[in-house]
This record gives C-alpha cells, sequence and structure tokens, in this order.
C-alpha cells in the first residue's frame, strides 16, 4: 500500500489532500491511506472551539466541518490520532475509537486497527507526569484545567498498548518517544531547533512511556508529530535473548550445536592419534609408488571442512519519522510503500478498490479485559500485574473469536469490518445551527458509536455514563 504520513494538521485539510493530489499526479501513484499524528483539530462547530486548549487568536474553525457535514469528501481514507490542540469533547465521546467524519477514521485514546490487514496502533495525547497515573475525570464543561489534563496520556492506555503481540507494523503518537534523538542525526537536530538542547540534556523531550512502548512493541514503524520538524532515526532492537542477535541459543546439552568444538581440530587431537595418521599415509604411499604421481586420491584430501554457522538474522529495528506541522514549504507530509500481509484475503461482498478497516481481535480482547480498570474518577483503579493481564488478555480473546468474528458474513475469514459495527452519525449541529450560546462550550453528545462498540463486546458503556 502507498501510505502518505502527516505531521500536525491544525484543520488544514485542503491543503493536506491538495498536496496528496499533486504528489499522485508527479509521481504517477494512488495514496491508498493517509495517517495524521495528531493536532487534527476535529472542529465541528463554534461550541467545539470552547474546548480547544489554544489562545483565542488560534480558535478557527478550520476545514473539517465541511467534511463532518457531508458538504466534502475526504478523497483517501484516513485515519487520525489527537495530539494537544483538540476539540477533546468530540474525541471524549469516541474514547474507543470510530468514524469521525465519512472515510475519516479516529484510533481513539488509544486502539489498534487493521487495514488490509496491516496492523496500526496509536496514542493519542502528550505525556505530562502530573496526570499520568490519573482516571479519566474531566467532564463537561471543562475548567481551564480539565480542558488540559484531558488529552495528557494516562498509564491505562499505556498499560493497555503494552499488550499488544505479534508487534504491530505501524505506531502512531503525537508525543516523540523520549530519546529518540538519540538515534538519529542529534547534531543535525539541535543545529535546526537550538532550543531542544536543554530539554535533550534535562532528559525532557519527549514521552518516556512512549519509549518503553517502543522498546516492547519494537514495530516497524513509529510516526509522530508534534515539535515541528522533520526526523528520522532507527532504534535497533536487543534480540529476545538481550544481545542484539550476535549470541547463538544454546542447546539441550548447554552447548551451542552449531559452534565448532575446538577438540574436533585436527591440530589439537593427542600426538598419538596424529603420529598414528601420519604413518598410515607414509604405509598407503609406500604401497602405491606405482600409480600416477598426478593422481589426486580422496584420501589425500583434506578431511571435511565444517561449514561455519550462518550468520545471524539482523536484529529488529524501529524506523522512526516525525514530521512538521501542515505549511507551504515545510515537510508535513511523506509517502512510503508497506506491504499488505501476503495472507490477507478481503471478505466477500466488499469493495477490493479501497482499503478495508477491521477490528483488531487481540485489541478487542485487550479491551474486554480491561474496561473493568477504566476508571472516570482521578483515582485509578487498581490493575492486574503483567502476567495476570496477559492471561486475562487469552481468555477474552477466545470469546471475541466466539461471539465476534463468528458472524457468516465474515466469510469464515476472521475479519470483522468496523462499518458493520459502527457508522458515522452527526452527533453535533453544524456551524451556526448552534444557536445564541455559540460561544460556550457544547452539552455532552452521547455518539451511537461508542455505544454500538460496547454492545458489541458486552462491556458496560462508562464513556457516556460518565458524562
Amino acid at each position: 500500500m502507498k501510505i502518505a504520513i502527516e505531521g500536525c494538521c491544525h484543520g488544514a485539510l485542503d491543503a493536506t489532500y491538495s498536496q496528496i493530489e499533486t504528489l499522485q499526479t508527479r509521481n504517477n501513484y494512488k495514496v491508498d491511506l493517509l495517517l495524521i499524528c495528531g493536532d487534527f483539530q476535529a472542529i465541528r462547530n463554534e461550541r467545539d472551539l470552547q474546548c480547544m486548549a489554544v489562545p483565542d487568536k488560534y480558535k478557527k474553525l478550520g476545514e473539517f466541518w465541511k467534511y463532518y457535514t457531508g458538504e466534502k469528501t475526504a478523497p483517501v481514507l484516513t485515519i487520525v490520532i489527537g495530539g494537544n490542540h483538540e476539540a477533546s469533547n468530540y474525541f471524549w465521546e469516541l474514547y474507543h475509537g470510530g468514524w469521525i467524519a465519512p472515510s475519516m477514521y479516529f484510533l481513539g485514546h488509544a486502539g489498534c486497527i487493521q487495514v488490509n490487514g496491516l496492523r496500526i496502533a496509536g496514542a493519542s495525547g502528550i505525556f505530562k507526569p502530573q496526570d499520568f497515573h490519573q482516571g479519566h475525570w474531566e467532564r463537561l464543561p471543562y475548567t481551564p484545567s480539565a480542558m488540559r489534563s484531558i488529552y495528557h496520556i494516562r498509564e491505562y492506555n499505556i498499560r493497555r498498548l503494552s499488550l499488544l503481540s505479534p508487534r504491530p507494523t505501524i505506531f502512531l503518537s503525537h508525543d516523540w518517544p523520549q530519546s529518540i534523538e538519540q538515534h538519529g542525526d542529534l547534531r543535525g537536530l539541535i543545529r535546526r531547533k537550538p532550543f531542544f538542547k536543554r530539554d535533550i540534556e534535562t532528559g525532557q523531550l519527549g514521552s518516556p512511556p512512549l519509549m518503553g512502548l517502543l522498546r516492547t512493541l519494537r514495530p516497524e514503524w513509529w510516526f509522530s508529530a508534534h515539535l515541528h520538524c522533520r526526523f528520522e532515526a532507527a532504534v535497533v532492537h536487543a534480540s529476545d535473548n538481550g544481545v542484539g542477535g550476535q549470541q547463538a541459543g544454546k542447546g539441550a546439552e548447554g552447548t551451542n550445536p552449531d559452534e565448532i568444538a575446538i577438540e574436533d581440530d585436527e591440530f589439537d587431537k593427542p600426538e598419538k592419534v596424529i603420529t598414528e595418521k601420519t604413518n598410515e599415509k607414509e604405509t598407503e604411499a609406500t604401497n602405491n609408488v606405482s600409480r600416477n604421481p598426478d593422481e589426486i586420491l580422496l584420501e589425500d584430501e583434506e578431511e571435511d571442512v565444517v561449514a561455519p554457522p550462518p550468520p545471524p538474522p539482523p536484529p529488529l529495528q524501529t524506523k522512526f519519522l516525525a514530521l512538521d506541522k501542515c505549511l507551504p514549504q515545510r515537510n508535513f507530509l511523506e509517502v512510503i510503500d508497506v506491504p499488505s500481509p501476503s495472507d490477507f484475503v478481503p471478505p466477500p461482498n466488499t469493495d477490493s478498490s479501497r482499503p478495508i478497516i477491521s477490528f483488531d481481535p487481540e485489541w478487542l480482547a485487550i479491551t474486554r479485559a480491561f474496561n473493568p480498570h477504566l476508571s472516570t474518577t482521578r483515582a485509578q483503579l487498581t490493575y492486574p500485574n503483567e502476567s495476570q493481564a496477559r492471561e486475562a488478555v487469552q481468555r477474552e480473546l477466545e470469546w471475541v473469536k466466539t461471539h465476534v468474528f463468528a458472524d457468516p458474513q465474515d466469510g469464515g475469514k476472521g475479519i470483522k469490518i468496523v462499518e458493520d459495527c459502527q457508522q458515522f452519525v452527526m452527533t453535533a449541529p453544524a456551524p451556526g445551527k448552534e444557536g445564541a450560546d455559540g460561544k460556550q462550550q457544547p452539552p455532552y453528545y452521547p455518539n451511537p458509536q461508542t455505544t454500538a462498540f460496547c454492545a458489541m463486546l458486552e462491556i458496560e458503556n462508562k464513556v457516556d455514563h460518565a458524562r
């Protein structure tokens, strides 16, 4: 698939899609999917603007509302996460993920879905240590403090994402993982952004929990935004035995089966053995003095040489790319090639010309296993330890396979298309229809997509109950 990656969108959807069209025309290819790494600004009307933590001069409707109301249609399937400049009330409606407009899907505060079988995971928001261990306590109308803390990432979501296996192909975050700058051109970054230097020296650039996730999940690609610059890096991971793939595993007897033992080498055998072998060769030569002196006999050849073991596979690495915000002459969008899994088969009666978003079975199992621990107060509920959590996920995975993926419409392919459960619905009015109180924060709008998602998994809808 041709996948376009964008840094911060800041509501500039027309410019984003125009840039994609330019690239398609210039390079004669078709972009299949667009991923946006936060600061998307899904603002539906003036009242949503009152839920965005930015100075008043930056409170502009932008262009999303045209796609929300159907005045325009996204020309390419678009997946987004949240940043720190969002209408957080709308993203809370879709805490578990859902369609924010036709052909535009929000991954949720944390989530993992599949696109043509490709696993794409992501985390919304930015890291602030004072809010990391709290529950989701913020409610409309937001105080100035709540308007900011609501987009601060919670430990609850980091723990859930850490349980994903095998590795997702792509991970999206708004924040950079902490210390990622050490894995790329650090000098070039500081030369372009000298004010980063102090944060780098004090370890405050980026999110510590996200680097922990990167080390745990080891995705093939990790895309970020937030710092408004383009930056590449590559994180090389240690192998499962902790030595970066340089040491082979030991055999059942505690030795490496591929190792050439020193005592097997002829020059390290006892002298008697070497002498006997030499005498045998001398006797053989005496008995064959009449043979062709140029003839090469098999017994004259060196002993068989044991082939060296094959080199170990290269260690896994995560390719990191951060991009700028959507402005002229900025590096805010790039296109990469990512192959779809070879075993992906589209479900029957689907349009194969467009990518298919489907639920990830393991993420659904994680959601079921952790929903009892989702706190809607400041005090976070107690978490299970990792082994208990993984056992719970395995139990719930069996439930998901039986109750969610047993639909005959799936054609037995193990695919549950998102649109079979969630369909886009306008929950807030269009601009100009909010009434006379357009400068006030809006009421809470329950979203039918969240209701449908919770019903599919048979879990308590804590998102709407907390309003």
